[in-house]
This record gives structure tokens, C-alpha cells and sequence, in this order.
């Protein structure tokens, strides 16, 4: 999980640097942000949001369990797996549902 955690947090640190780029097409003017929504909204860009999404999600659940142990609690074997395949879980499932939410009200 220690992996995963630095993983996400690298995922997290592209992903901004993309929404940093939306954001400057969005102030660009009507053709520059037409072509990032385009590029947002295709199969790849979606794909991307979805990882980016889940990057954030991982990573809060992942600094969440860090909590725990900074308050000291669960350092034993038995917790610490169980709190590994928590936040595994947790951060699916979370992903998953804002994703069916977001396309709910879209």
C-alpha cells in the first residue's frame, strides 16, 4: 500500500497539471477550451478523469489510515492488513460511486 500511496500521489501530481491545462484552454478563449472538452470528453479523457478520480480517492482513504496510526492505534499485523484492504475497497467503491452519481445528474 506504501506503493500504491506514492503512486496515486504521483498520479495526482499529473492529473493537476491537466486540469491546470483545462483551466488555461477554458481562459484561452471559446477554441482552445472546445478542443480540451474534446479531448476531456473522449474515451481516453474520460479514462483519465476516472484514474485521476480514483488517484484522489486512494489517496485520501491511504492518508486517512496514516491518521489512525499517527493517533496511535492499529499497528498490529492483524489491523494493518485489515486497514490495507480497507482502503482498497473503500477507494473502489467510492470512485465508483461518485462516477454512477455524476452520470446520474449529468
Amino acid at each position: 500500500m506504501s506503493v500504491a500511496h506514492r503512486v496515486t500521489g504521483t498520479g495526482l501530481y499529473i492529473g493537476t497539471v491537466l486540469i491546470a491545462a483545462w483551466l488555461v484552454a477554458a481562459a484561452s478563449g471559446p477554441a482552445a477550451f472546445d478542443t480540451a472538452q474534446a479531448i476531456a470528453g473522449s474515451f481516453l479523457g474520460r479514462l483519465v478523469l476516472f484514474l485521476y478520480s480514483f488517484s484522489l480517492i486512494h489517496h485520501m482513504c491511504g492518508g486517512l489510515r496514516h491518521f489512525v496510526w499517527d493517533m496511535g492505534k492499529g499497528y498490529d499485523s492483524e489491523t494493518r492488513m485489515n486497514m490495507a484492504k480497507f482502503t482498497l475497497v473503500a477507494s473502489v467503491s467510492l470512485t465508483v460511486l461518485v462516477w454512477i452519481v455524476a452520470l446520474v445528474l449529468r
